[in-house]
């Protein structure tokens, strides 16, 4: 697994002071400006980047500083926690309106998820995931957001990490997040689908369909993976020809140098060295199967305890530079 979980903001951070600090149009870490190119995504101004690209300024590590903005400085995912889900994507929401922008929110927290690997855990069952993705959507409400629902959980079915006797409930589950999610009036879906090296199309195709697809707004590719955004792009066209052409998103926040391709294959993805960050999230992808181009992993957050890492979703200063060297 891709060590996806990440921490969170505390719902003080997500009240007021999102609200006061929102405009992701303004002035980024240490005071340098946000540049948007054409994405339409809200930055949040006190993640993790942007509170080490501080600490760098005030310890007067300019160099270091400068290049953790090149990641505080762009829109990532906000994944929700389990504990108030509505309160959290009511805030980002907020935040991200106020600032004219959408917020962009990773819904991971499926029973049994992860198959007890580095992000293990998720809602106890099923009355509980239902009942977590009710109040996401009750903290949507009208604002925008665009919503990547469950990595993995497909994934996990097709490759037999989730046990058999699981299967009927996840699908049920995924079929009903995405029903309740497209019933809010600014808020786009993408179910995961995978990656341009798990494996062929024809094997996720049908599960993909068994999930909803069809009432999403398409799907996701690469997410926390490393695969180029050219291959991304073939896998997902592939696929959204078996899927009536749906539309999908790509994650191109690690994938700056393509997969890592040495060590043991089962290992490969867990904090990788000599990755780069990819493209900047956008909209304007000069493709029109391609929704965007997203980050949605958060660059510089740990994959899980490989290589030194500390657990799955705590930041990682030491890899964050690495990210960013040219």
């Amino acid at each position: 697994m891709d060590g996806k979980w990440g921490t969170r903001a505390s719902v003080v951070l997500l009240g007021a002071a999102l609200l006061t600090a929102g405009c992701s149009s303004g002035d980024g870490a240490g005071g340098a400006p946000v540049t948007q190119r054409s994405s339409p995504y809200w930055v949040n101004p006190d993640g993790n980047a942007a509170r080490q690209a501080a600490a760098y300024e005030k310890a007067g590590r300019k160099t270091e500083a400068a290049r953790i903005r090149r990641i505080a400085e762009q829109p990532v995912g906000e994944w929700l926690g389990p504990e108030n889900p509505e309160g959290e994507a009511r805030g980002y929401t907020e935040a991200a309106a106020k600032s004219g922008r959408t917020a962009l929110l990773v819904l991971y927290n499926i029973p049994h998820r992860d198959c007890g690997q580095y992000s293990r855990g998720g809602a106890a069952d099923g009355a509980a995931y239902r009942a977590w993705v009710d109040g996401v959507a009750r903290g949507i409400g009208d604002r925008a957001a665009t919503v990547v629902l469950e990595p993995d959980a497909l994934l996990h079915l097709v490759d037999g990490c989730t046990p058999e006797e699981f299967h009927e409930e996840r699908y049920d589950l995924l079929r009903g997040a995405v029903t309740r999610l497209a019933t809010l009036k600014h808020t786009r879906v993408y179910l995961d689908a995978g990656n341009a090296g798990w494996g062929h199309p024809d094997q996720i195709f049908a599960p993909l369909k068994s999930a909803g697809v069809e009432d999403a707004d398409g799907f996701a590719v690469n997410v926390s993976n490393f695969y180029s955004t050219t291959d991304s792009v073939t896998y997902g066209k592939r696929l959204s020809a078996k899927v009536g052409g749906k539309h999908f998103v790509i994650d191109t926040s690690r994938n700056g140098n393509g997969p890592y391709t040495e060590g043991a294959p089962e290992e490969r993805w867990c904090n990788p060295p000599g990755r780069a960050l990819g493209e900047p999230p956008t909209t304007d992808t000069a493709d029109p199967l391609v929704d965007a181009y997203l980050w949605v992993k958060r660059p510089g957050e740990s994959d899980g305890e490989c290589r030194g890492g500390p657990k799955a979703g705590q930041w990682w200063p030491e890899y964050a530079l690495k990210l960013t060297e040219d």
